[in-house]
């Protein structure tokens, strides 16, 4: 089967995407990372731009938290951003700036966890370890018809024996890099959650998923993430000159460590902090409807405008048109601002 992949991966594979066609890890790690809960063609404009700035681990290492947040504003998921950076100090502090070359190694690393360290270590070193990432977990699922709950650790932790006794037996070093990108590129392009193209997999003859007749029943994963709503008041202060006043939101959270327009929890909390005088030049917008993983969110902002030299809250700071999109900012925020 093993062998099937890499044929097929060679001829009807991914092979011509901005982080493929190279053995460099930092490459390989960013574009992972990046990929996580993020479809491909917006990975790949984002990862342009991240490289051309940032090009190797170390000038990661040596950016500040602000521009690497910057790089990533509008992608979400910003512990991401985060462990991308914590992940290439340590780096440059504990290797010497050269990625460790096995799974294991890589594994110990800030962010970095199994799938994403066998990724990095099959694709860049030949390393026969296995990947199981979503694309990944649902092929390797299909072909043994694994009817085990995927949200029970232990269950889990058997497809993963599975993934690795698919892997290739011999010439590993040199197969695994084609191997790994062809489960990729499998459940990307035709091994999808629905309707999947079973009449033109290399390894159809080998699902057993296909043999029952219910390819679309596996994997199988019962738990659910409960959505919530929540309400947000944002304060979009602006001054005679045209700046924004912004401050940093908490580490952990919803946008942690990014700016925001000042948060509140309800109408009257944001009123509180505006003088009665400068209320008359208050404006509230339509709410904004922004889909979050766990939850929804129901912006309200509210536009201000206060004399230069003005103190909005307790902690922030007034920027100018010039440097607000050059720092991490949720993509709502962004598109708020772009619109003044």
């Amino acid at each position: 089967m093993a062998s099937r992949v890499v044929r097929w991966q060679r001829v009807h594979g991914r092979n011509s995407l901005p982080w493929q066609n190279t053995r460099d890890p930092y490459r390989v790690w960013l574009s992972e990372v990046m990929l996580q809960q993020t479809q491909v063609v917006t990975a790949a404009a984002y990862f342009l731009r991240f490289v051309e700035r940032l090009p190797t681990v170390a000038s990661l290492a040596a950016a500040s938290q602000d521009e690497v947040l910057g790089l990533w504003s509008g992608l979400g998921y910003y512990s991401r951003a985060h462990n991308l950076h914590r992940c290439a100090t340590t780096i440059m502090r504990a290797h010497a700036g050269v990625f460790p070359q096995t799974a294991a190694a890589l594994e110990q690393l800030p962010g970095i966890g199994r799938s994403t360290a066998a990724a990095i270590a099959a694709l860049c070193f030949g390393e026969r370890v296995a990947i199981l990432d979503a694309n990944a977990r649902r092929v390797v699922a299909r072909l043994k018809a694994f009817d085990s709950d995927l949200s029970v650790a232990a269950n889990l932790q058997e497809l993963w024996h599975h993934a690795t006794d698919l892997l290739p037996q011999r010439n590993a070093a040199r197969d695994m890099p084609r191997y790994t990108q062809g489960m990729m590129d499998l459940g990307a392009t035709l091994c999808l959650p629905r309707q999947p193209a079973c009449q033109v997999c290399p390894v159809a003859a080998s699902c057993q998923a296909r043999a029952l007749g219910t390819p679309e029943l596996f994997p199988v994963k019962t738990r659910r993430l409960k959505r919530s709503a929540e309400l947000v008041w944002l304060l979009w202060a602006m001054d005679a000159t045209g700046r924004v006043w912004l401050q940093r939101r908490p580490s952990t959270g919803v946008w942690g460590g990014l700016y925001c327009l000042p948060w509140f929890e309800s109408r009257d909390a944001l009123l509180a902090t505006i003088p009665a005088r400068a209320r008359r030049s208050m404006h509230e917008l339509e709410p904004i409807q922004h889909v979050l993983t766990h939850k929804d969110l129901y912006l309200h902002p509210v536009q201000l405008r206060l004399p230069s030299g003005s103190q909005v809250t307790a902690d922030g700071r007034w920027l100018n048109r010039t440097e607000w999109p050059n720092v991490g900012l949720p993509a709502p925020v962004r598109t708020l601002l772009l619109q003044a």
